[in-house]
């Protein structure tokens, strides 16, 4: 497998250090406010590479932080009139539940900067006491001139970074660049006990104090979006390497592009945020998933409407091919090739659009050797293996839909007479197992009724067909037609 390295900038084999585990760190959320669609694209990401290395054999060893304390979380508590911990409580659950319901698998362990006050100011005081770093005014702060490659992630020189940046002038820094490891402590804020007085950590140290913490003095893969490439990860290199002695401190830095609304990114700040929780009202986890791996991760991506409504169609599509299929004694269906397909689209890069082009190209080639009569049953276990190595699932839509159940239980009383009538006893078998006295119609009962739609076409009750197309369309259900089958898609109407 090659990845892309943004230290090298290049794409590389992938080898962890000692053949067979890897360790890898991933930068977590700030937790002041609901987990928006821009932080799923990153995790997804990171998923998606940590579930195909395991498939390749890897041991993963995955650790993400929380960064509990922050400007952020203690203004926002503030505004609320709570405790900065009580506001971090809340949007650390938030982060798990959002999570566990795209099917992300939770990292091994999420440590938070509050609770690793210990390890952080102890790697302070090593820098301090190896000249990396300096007390001043209260605060500390690391030396930059100390580390002659400083820039080498981010690829600049001290004299371009401050040149392009807004630096605030603070007369206790050697120089602008320096960037502090201890902030010291402001009234009405949290605060800790240090050699240097009572503070509270930086951003960048506490992700190199717990890095090192729970996965030792060097990485296989440190990950995040391309947002932090400076300066939080240009720091936390110069930082570690600066502690340790060892270099590099990650062997691979692998960054994901960021998650865009209309022609901005996707930020807090910006206000321009699409909760997690809002897009699951609209979209199975599924389609989501689709949609952030139908572009490449390292590619900037714009959320829209138009594109989750196009992904849930393509999931309708793999759910489509996956139900039962009736006994066969065709000759079983060869998926290899789409399998190698997949795995090359894997293999470089983490190519997940081209990995998604081999499960779709598998799934209408299922379709076809189907209707030939052969059997699909070994081609649907091999397309959901591939599938649960992008996280998929399969899950049928949400079972509850805004449908009047009443107005289904008559219309389907209605459809089952007129079926009768027909004469033909394959199409009155269509309601030997259904039911047509629901109390909440789910998504069962409506695959249910695309399915008798098309058997009626099958038998050339076009008017029929026509009858159940009309009332799922009074319901806000769509049905799309092609050679894949038929799949439906629901929009209510207010």
């Amino acid at each position: 497998m090659k990845l892309y390295n943004t230290l090298s900038h290049d794409v590389q084999e992938f080898a962890p250090a000692d053949g067979k585990t890897v360790k890898m760190y991933v930068c977590g959320v700030t937790p002041y406010s609901s987990t928006h669609v821009g932080h799923a694209l990153s995790y997804v990401a990171f998923d998606t590479l940590r579930r195909y290395l395991e498939f390749l054999g890897f041991d993963v060893r995955h650790v993400q932080n929380f960064t509990d304390v922050d400007d952020k979380i203690i203004n926002r508590a503030k505004e609320q009139g709570i405790e900065p911990d009580e506001l971090a409580e809340e949007f650390i659950d938030d982060f798990y539940r959002t999570m566990d319901a795209l099917n992300i698998q939770r990292a091994h362990v999420y440590p938070r900067a509050t609770q690793e006050i210990g390890p952080i100011i102890e790697t302070i005081q090593t820098l301090v006491d190896n000249g990396s770093a300096y007390p001043a005014g209260g605060d500390v702060f690391f030396r930059v001139t100390k580390k002659d490659d400083y820039g080498k992630l981010s690829h600049r020189t001290l004299d371009g970074m401050q040149a392009g940046a807004r630096i605030e002038i603070d007369e206790n820094k050697e120089h602008p660049m320096d960037f502090v490891l201890w902030k010291g402590a402001r009234p009405g804020e949290p605060s800790w006990e240090s050699p240097w007085g009572p503070g509270r950590p930086g951003w960048h140290i506490e992700c190199t104090a717990m890095s090192m913490t729970y996965l030792g003095a060097t990485l296989d893969i440190h990950g995040g979006g391309q947002d932090l490439i400076f300066p939080h990860h240009e720091n936390e290199i110069a930082q570690s390497e600066a502690a340790t002695g060892e270099a590099p401190f990650s062997k691979y830095w692998v960054h994901n592009g960021l998650l865009q609304l209309g022609e901005d990114k996707m930020s807090k700040s910006l206000g321009n945020l699409v909760s997690v929780e809002d897009a699951l009202e609209n979209y199975t986890p599924d389609a989501i998933r689709l949609y952030f791996l139908s572009s490449h991760y390292r590619s900037p991506l714009s959320y829209s409407d138009e594109g989750c409504d196009a992904m849930e169609r393509s999931a309708d599509r793999l759910r489509h091919v996956l139900r039962p299929e009736t006994e066969s004694a065709g000759e079983p269906m060869d998926a290899a090739a789409f399998e190698e397909q997949f795995m090359a689209g894997m293999d470089d890069d983490l190519n997940t659009p081209k990995a998604l082009a081999a499960l779709f190209d598998l799934s209408r080639e299922m379709n076809r050797q189907r209707d030939e009569g052969h059997s699909i049953s070994a081609a649907q276990d091999c397309l959901r293996h591939l599938g649960s190595i992008l996280g998929l699932t399969f899950n049928e839509r949400a079972s509850s839909l805004k449908i009047d159940a009443k107005s289904y239980n008559a219309m389907a009383q209605e459809l089952q007479v007129k079926i009768s009538e027909t004469g033909q006893a394959e199409l009155s078998e269509l309601f030997a197992d259904s039911n047509s006295d629901v109390e909440a119609v789910s998504a069962k009962d409506i695959d249910r009724l695309v399915d008798i739609r098309t058997t009626c076409r099958t038998y050339k009750q076009f008017g029929l067909a026509d009858e159940i197309r009309g009332w799922l369309e009074s319901q806000g259900v769509t049905v799309e037609d092609s050679a894949a089958g038929s799949i439906w898609e629901y929009r209510p109407t207010s």
